[in-house]
C-alpha cells in the first residue's frame, strides 16, 4: 500500500495541538484518553456532559448540537471518532462535523466502526467511505464484538446475572471477541504514530468462539452455570425493539444472523502487529471483569 511520508513536524505537533476524543467516557473513549495521556499527549475529553479525567481537558460535545462542535475543535489537530449511539444513519451528523473539523485544522482522524460494516455499508459505513477524501491521515478501526458486552450493564451481562443465559440469534457462528483495552491500544497507535495507517483495520481477539464457547468459559471461571439460549432472528429483533428503535433493532438482529452464517469467524494479527503485544483472551477478560459480578 502506498502511503504519504510523515511530515517533518509530526513529532512536534502534539506539543502544541490536542487530540479530541469523542465519547471520552465510553468503553473505548476513556481507555483511549488514558492511553494518550500516558504518552504525554494533550487531550480534550469530549462528551455531552464534560467529565474530568486525569490529565485531560473536559469539553462539552454533542453530535446533535452543532453549536458545541467549534469549541471542541479549538486547538485540535487529530480526533478519535465514536459515532452517535443508536443512530441508524450517523453520517447525517458526522459528515458535517468532519467537514468543519478539516476546515478547523484537523489533519488526522481515527474512526471507530465495526468488523461487520464495510466501507460504503450501512450506518457508519458511509462515514468510513468518505473519510479518506476528507483527511490525508486516517484510520478506520473495525473491531469484532467487544468482550465488554459480557460485563457491567451490557445486555448480555444482565441476562448472565439474571437468567444464567446468553441470548442470541447467532446459532453456532463464531466471533473473534476483542477486549476494548486492545481496541484502545490500536487507536492510540493510530493517533500518535509518525505515519497514520491510512487504511481500515480488522481487530479481533486471539480466538474465534461461539456463544456456547463463551457460556462454557463463563461457567468454568465463575462457577455459575451459564448457557447459550438460541433465538430466531424475529425473536431477537423484537426483544431489542422493546428498548431501541425498530430500524436499529433490525440491524442488530441481522448482525447476529450474519454471525450464524460465518461472517465473523476469523482472527487477525492487527493488535499484535501494531502494539507489539498479543490481544487478551476471553478467559482472562472473564477472570478480570466478570467473575466477581456473577459468582456471588
Amino acid at each position: 500500500m502506498t502511503t504519504t511520508p510523515a511530515t517533518p513536524d509530526t513529532h512536534a505537533t502534539p506539543d502544541t495541538h490536542a487530540t479530541l476524543v469523542i465519547g471520552a467516557t465510553g468503553t473505548t473513549g476513556r481507555r483511549v484518553t488514558a492511553g494518550l495521556v500516558a504518552k504525554g499527549r494533550r487531550v480534550k475529553a469530549a462528551g455531552r456532559t464534560p467529565t474530568p479525567q486525569p490529565g485531560a481537558q473536559p469539553v462539552r460535545f454533542d453530535w446533535n448540537e452543532p453549536a458545541t462542535w467549534t469549541g471542541a475543535l479549538d486547538g485540535v489537530d487529530r480526533v478519535y471518532l465514536v459515532p452517535p449511539t443508536g443512530s441508524p444513519d450517523p453520517a447525517e451528523v458526522m459528515l458535517p462535523f468532519l467537514h468543519l473539523a478539516r476546515g478547523a485544522g484537523v489533519r488526522r482522524a481515527v474512526l471507530l466502526s465495526s468488523s461487520a460494516i464495510p466501507a460504503g455499508g450501512p450506518a457508519v459505513g458511509r462515514v468510513h467511505e468518505r473519510l479518506p477524501g476528507l483527511f490525508e491521515e486516517w484510520a478506520v478501526l473495525r473491531p469484532s464484538w467487544f468482550m465488554q458486552n459480557f460485563a457491567g450493564s451490557a445486555p448480555h451481562a444482565r441476562t448472565i446475572r439474571d437468567d444464567g443465559a446468553i441470548l442470541t440469534a447467532a446459532g453456532d457462528g463464531r466471533v473473534g471477541f476483542i477486549d476494548a483495552e486492545d481496541i484502545a491500544a490500536v487507536a492510540v497507535h493510530a493517533l500518535t504514530d509518525g505515519q497514520a495507517p491510512n487504511t481500515d483495520l480488522i481487530l479481533t481477539g486471539p480466538q474465534a468462539l461461539s456463544y456456547a464457547d463463551v457460556a462454557a468459559i463463563v461457567t468454568e471461571v465463575t462457577g455459575r452455570p451459564v448457557v447459550h439460549r438460541r433465538l430466531t432472528f424475529e425473536e431477537l429483533r423484537d426483544r431489542w425493539a422493546a428498548e431501541i428503535p425498530l430500524e436499529f433493532a433490525t440491524m442488530l438482529a441481522a448482525m447476529d444472523r450474519a454471525i450464524a452464517d460465518g461472517a465473523e469467524d476469523r482472527t487477525s494479527d492487527t493488535v499484535e502487529r501494531l502494539t507489539g503485544r498479543p490481544p487478551g483472551t476471553l478467559r482472562a477478560f472473564v477472570e478480570r471483569e466478570v467473575r466477581a459480578a456473577v459468582s456471588h
